[in-house]
């Protein structure tokens, strides 16, 4: 088998991994990095020769894109210090706290490169949390945190990252260059996210096709990553910035097929390259094994040593972060999504799962310093990474189903319910106001101003059946069961239809074209 075996074969894993996690109640992603590492040890499998500079250029971009456009810049706007607690502040400490164990551990370990380690492994994976905790039924407000933490953390690392290598490389360090440099990588960021959201959200407007619109939506972050690094600043925080742009301005109410093509185009992407990712985890997982061979005992024990100080310095600076955050809540004007009790802190604790980024991170270490020596411990640092990564997807990830159900955390039902009615309140009122405002302009039938009303009314009704008094309530189940029986004739009489036109496919001088013009026809007709 070859690489591109390899690859078809990952993708088949991503796939068939989904079902199969469902009927277990398994994550997806932690299957996929067991499949990775059963891959890994079979004999038809080649060695994974990816370069580790091509990694997070290849899979973050589609995947920040895509959990973006599941989430608001509101959410974003309401939960920064719960977000700013744990995406910067929660790495900054973690980072120090690992640098200072694995000086103390490891005989030799320059702190530059302690530190280097302490950032590449400091923050949660945003797709692996994603992943994991969105299929939970957690609460909104946990999973909005964990989300923001999970896609903002990564911004905070790579920088302290790159600070520590260029150190360890060069043996020189400036805190204040490291400063200075941080800020830049910002600021260059959110220029470029913010300038390529403008000019694509211009791009899509006069691409008017849904397929080329989909089509510019998977480059643009792609070109947000690859610029802002080109220019020295944060590709994650770049790609950040336009999908938030371009989820709240390049959103079209009335562009039905590009919103239902794009959601099941993102939905397809999401999976197959979450898979192919975590797949890759369990492949290099087993590389990071072999570069140690006859000292598997003592790395074991510092990666053990090294995941066990993530995870306590995580829930011990999550304790108090809560508490304040919560205290600080009271003065706020408006509603800030935070953790509601100890159980839900604990939940929180336990989904700082690591994944590819800290991957890449890993791989991407110089072989060399600029004077010609080896790069001080790169083995050792790469063996502990990979231990702490597969100690915390792969525990962390298997127990966190068992720990959301031991503990009762689940989703506020009745709430989510009652922002459905309301939604549906809301829809129904601007249909019926809509309604009179083109009564006032022309004169309509009285029967047929009476059916609009009526299917005005039947907007909010069909979401929220308790928006409706008792009768109406009647009235529309009635029509309810009168309409799924016309749907149900209607979509036997349009099957006829499209087996006749998919049928004249075959027929000699038959265009393909005009026969898949009218059948997608059809299937819009279908939808309505």
């Amino acid at each position: 088998m070859d690489q591109l075996g390899l690859l078809f074969l990952l993708l088949l894993g991503a796939v068939v991994s989904v079902p199969v996690g469902d009927r277990f109640g398994l994550p997806a992603p932690v299957l996929m990095t067991l499949f990775g590492g059963v891959l890994a040890v079979a004999d038809f499998v080649p060695e994974v020769t990816v370069p580790p500079s091509l990694i997070l250029p290849t899979v973050l971009p589609p995947l920040l894109y895509a959990a973006v456009r599941r989430t608001s810049w509101r959410q974003f706007a309401a939960n920064v210090r719960p977000i700013f607690l744990l995406a910067v502040a929660l790495v900054f400490v973690t980072t120090v706290c690992v640098a200072a164990a694995a000086h103390a551990m490891v005989p030799g370990l320059p702190v530059a490169a302690a530190v280097a380690l302490g950032a590449l492994i400091a923050p949660p994976d945003p797709v692996a949390v994603t992943a994991v905790a969105g299929q939970l039924g957690l609460p909104r407000r946990l999973v909005s945190i964990l989300e923001g933490e999970g896609l903002f953390n990564d911004v905070t690392a790579i920088v302290l990252y790159h600070v520590a290598i260029a150190a360890a490389v060069s043996g020189e360090f400036s805190a204040w260059r490291a400063g200075l440099d941080l800020v830049l990588s910002a600021v260059v960021a959110v220029v470029v996210g913010l300038a390529l959201g403008w000019g694509a959200n211009r791009l899509l407007d006069l691409l008017g096709d849904a397929t080329l619109q989909i089509g510019l939506t998977l480059l643009v972050p792609y070109a947000s990553y690859v610029l802002a690094e080109e220019l020295h600043g944060s590709g994650v925080l770049s790609v950040l910035v336009v999908s938030l742009y371009l989820a709240e301005y390049a959103t079209d109410a009335d562009d039905v097929l590009t919103r239902l093509a794009g959601y099941t185009f993102w939905d397809i992407v999401d999976t197959l390259v979450t898979g192919v990712a975590f797949g890759l985890i369990g492949l290099e997982l087993h590389n990071a094994i072999t570069t140690a061979p006859g000292r598997w005992g003592t790395l074991l024990g510092y990666a053990a040593a090294v995941a066990a100080v993530v995870v306590v310095v995580r829930l011990v600076w999550l304790m108090p972060a809560t508490w304040l955050t919560r205290r600080l809540h009271a003065s706020r004007d408006y509603e800030e999504e935070i953790p509601l009790g100890w159980r839900e802190t604990l939940v929180m604790w336990w989904s700082g799962m690591r994944g590819v980024a800290s991957v890449a991170l890993a791989l991407a270490i110089p072989l060399e310093t600029d004077a010609g020596t080896p790069f001080p411990d790169r083995n050792e640092i790469v063996f502990i990474a990979f231990g702490v990564i597969a100690a915390t997807l792969v525990l962390q990830g298997m127990t966190l189903p068992w720990l959301v159900k031991r503990l009762g955390v689940r989703a506020d039902s009745e709430r989510e319910k009652e922002f459905e009615k309301e939604l549906a309140g809301r829809a129904m009122k601007a249909a019926r106001q809509k309604l009179r405002e083109i009564e006032q302009v022309e004169e309509l039938p009285e029967e047929l101003s009476e059916q609009m009303l009526r299917r005005a009314y039947d907007i909010g009704i069909r979401i929220s059946p308790e928006l409706g008094e008792e009768e109406r309530r009647e009235a529309h189940q009635k029509r309810a069961l009168r309409l799924k029986r016309v749907r149900k004739i209607q979509g036997e009489l349009m099957s006829a239809a499209r087996h006749e036109v998919l049928a004249a496919r075959s027929e000699p001088g038959a265009d393909p074209e005009i026969v898949d013009r009218v059948l997608r026809h059809l299937d819009v007709r279908s939808l309505r």
